[in-house]
C-alpha cells in the first residue's frame, strides 16, 4: 500500500536540525515512511499513478506521533476519584492503593482501552505502561486490538508492609507483593518471554515494577540486570517527593538515587519516572549512568511533588540526561494529553528560573517525540519522520481557529494548539483515529463498559465514604520494614 501526502503546510521532522518543512509532502509505503521533502522535489522523485491512495495535505500539519513515557493504563478508571490536596505518599497508600485492591482483570482491559482512546484523540501514538497488577495478557490484548504502539509489564513489588493497611485487602496484597525479589524476577522473566514483540513487534514487554518503599533494594537492581539481559528496559517509580527522599535518607543513609547507584543498579535501560527529589551526587549519578527520566508535569502539578521548586530537570537536559515526557495516570494528573504536558514543560522552567530560554517549544516538542523514543530504546524507529521509520504521526487542522493565522509553526503547535485541531493519529501506517472517532475500537461501547465498572469498582473500594482529611497523610513505610 503506496500512500502520498502531499503539499502539507508544515512539516516537523523533529530530526537532528529540528528542521520544518513548509509545503511538503511524504510517501507512505505500508507501515513506514519511504520520502519526505519539499512537494516539488518529492513529485519529481514518483510516478503519480504509482501510489494506491492521495491525500490532499493543504491545511494540514504533520508531526511525529507522541510518546508518552510514564503512563499507567490499570489507573483510568478512577478519573476524579481521589481528591486534589493530597500529596504524593498518601494518595499511593491511602488512595491508589485501596482502589487497586477493589478492580479485577476485566477493569483493567475496559481501563485500558479508555485510556488508549483518550491517547489517540490526543495524538499518542505509543506509550509505556507501568503495568498490570496481575498477568499483563488483558492489556496487551487491548494495545494489540487497538492497532496503538506500547510497552507494558507486570506490576511488581516484594516488600509487604507488616500489616494490612486500611483499604488495602488480603487478596490484592497476593497479587501485589511477590514473596521476594528472586519470584518477582522470575515472574517477570515469563512475561518478558510471552509477550516481547507481539502484534509484529508493535508491543513491547519490560522488566517493570513499582520501585521505592513497596520494593526491595534487591528487586531494583535486579529489575535492571533482568532487563539488560533479556535485551529489554525496565521502568520503575523512584524519588518521587521530597518525603520519599527524606524517609530514604533517615532509612538507609542516602537519598534515592544514590542508594540505587551505589548497588550498582543504574543503566542506560532504566526509566525513572518522576525522579523530582534529586541532588547534586544523583544528577551525577544519572548522567554517568545514562539513565533515563520519565517527567509527569500535570500530576507534579496535582500532587505538589515540587518541579518547580526542588526538580532538577532543566540541569537534566543541560547535562545531557534524556528526559521524556509522561502524563502518568488520570487520578494523578487528571488527563493522558501529552499536548498538556508539552505546553506545561515549555514555561514551567522558565518561570521558574526566571529564564525564558529555559526549555521552550523547540526542547518540549522533542520531550514528546524523538527524546520520549530514546527513553523507550525505540528511537531507531519511532520519534521523528525520516524515511524507514515508522509512520506514526499526527495530523493537525491549520484552518482551526487555534491555528488562525499563524507564522511559526512550532510555537503555534506548542503554545497555541489543542487537541481540538487534530484530526487525524497514524499508527504503522494506519489512521487509527480519523473523522472524530477511533476506527479501531467501539469507542462507545468502551465508555458505556467503562462507567459501569468504574461505579462497581469505587462501590467496592468504598472510596466515596472516605473521609478526605483522614487519609491525607501516611506513616507507611517510615520507619523502613
Amino acid at each position: 500500500m503506496r500512500t502520498l501526502i502531499e503539499n502539507l503546510d508544515a512539516l516537523f521532522l523533529v530530526d537532528n536540525d529540528d528542521t520544518i518543512l513548509r509545503n511538503a509532502s511524504v510517501v507512505l509505503e505500508g507501515k513506514r515512511i519511504a520520502d519526505v521533502g519539499p512537494a516539488a522535489e518529492v513529485a519529481g522523485r514518483h510516478d503519480r499513478a504509482s501510489f494506491d491512495t492521495i491525500m490532499d495535505g493543504r491545511q494540514r500539519a504533520l508531526c511525529p506521533g507522541f510518546i508518552d513515557t510514564h503512563v499507567h493504563l490499570s489507573e483510568t478508571l478512577s478519573r476524579g476519584v481521589f481528591p486534589d490536596n493530597l500529596n504524593t505518599r498518601a494518595w499511593v497508600f491511602n488512595w491508589a492503593k485501596p482502589f487497586y485492591a477493589h478492580i479485577d482483570r476485566e477493569d483493567e482491559y475496559w481501563g485500558a482501552l479508555l485510556g488508549i482512546c483518550e491517547m489517540l484523540r490526543s495524538g499518542t501514538t505509543c506509550f509505556l505502561d507501568m503495568g498490570s497488577q496481575f498477568d499483563p495478557a488483558h492489556v496487551v490484548d487491548a494495545i494489540e486490538q487497538s492497532g496503538i504502539r506500547g510497552i507494558t509489564g507486570r506490576h511488581a513489588a516484594d516488600n509487604r508492609p507488616r500489616d494490612i493497611p486500611p483499604g488495602w485487602s488480603e487478596e490484592m496484597m497476593r497479587h501485589h507483593f511477590f514473596d521476594d525479589a528472586e519470584t518477582a524476577l522470575a515472574a517477570l522473566e515469563d512475561c518478558v518471554h510471552r509477550f516481547n514483540g507481539r502484534a509484529d513487534g508493535r508491543i513491547r514487554c519490560w522488566v517493570n515494577i513499582e520501585g521505592k518503599e513497596p520494593c526491595s533494594l534487591e528487586l531494583h537492581v535486579g529489575a535492571r540486570a533482568l532487563a539488560e539481559r533479556l535485551g529489554v528496559g525496565t521502568t520503575y517509580h523512584l524519588a518521587t517527593s521530597i518525603e520519599e527522599a527524606r524517609i530514604c535518607e533517615k532509612n538507609h543513609g542516602a537519598w534515592p538515587v544514590s542508594r540505587i547507584q551505589a548497588a550498582g543498579g543504574l543503566g542506560s535501560n532504566l526509566v525513572i519516572a518522576h525522579c523530582v527529589a534529586v541532588n547534586d551526587d544523583d544528577l551525577d549519578a544519572l548522567s554517568a549512568g545514562d539513565v533515563k527520566v520519565a517527567f509527569c508535569p500535570c500530576s507534579s502539578l496535582k500532587l505538589g511533588k515540587g518541579a518547580s521548586a526542588i526538580g532538577r530537570y532543566k540541569e537534566m537536559l543541560d547535562r545531557g540526561i534524556t528526559v521524556g515526557l509522561g502524563t502518568d495516570g488520570v487520578s494523578a494528573a487528571g488527563n493522558l494529553n501529552l499536548m498538556r504536558q508539552m505546553h506545561i514543560v515549555s514555561g514551567l522552567f522558565k518561570d521558574a528560573h526566571i529564564d525564558p530560554d529555559a526549555v521552550g517549544a523547540r526542547k518540549a516538542l522533542r520531550m514528546a517525540t524523538i527524546e520520549a523514543a530514546g527513553a523507550l530504546l525505540w528511537d531507531d524507529e519511532i520519534g521523528s519522520i525520516e524515511v524507514g521509520k515508522q509512520a506514526d504521526f499526527i495530523l493537525f487542522d491549520t484552518d482551526h481557529i487555534e491555528w488562525t493565522p499563524y507564522h511559526d509553526p512550532l510555537q503555534t503547535l506548542v503554545y497555541s494548539a489543542s487537541v481540538n485541531s487534530i484530526v487525524e493519529t497514524w499508527v504503522a501506517g494506519r489512521a487509527l483515529y480519523r473523522g472524530g472517532r477511533i476506527n479501531s475500537l467501539d469507542e462507545a461501547d468502551t465508555k458505556r463498559k467503562a462507567r459501569e465498572r468504574a461505579a462497581a469498582a469505587v462501590r467496592r473500594a468504598g472510596l466515596a465514604d472516605v473521609q478526605t482529611a483522614a487519609a491525607a497523610v501516611t506513616q507507611l513505610y517510615d520507619e523502613g520494614n
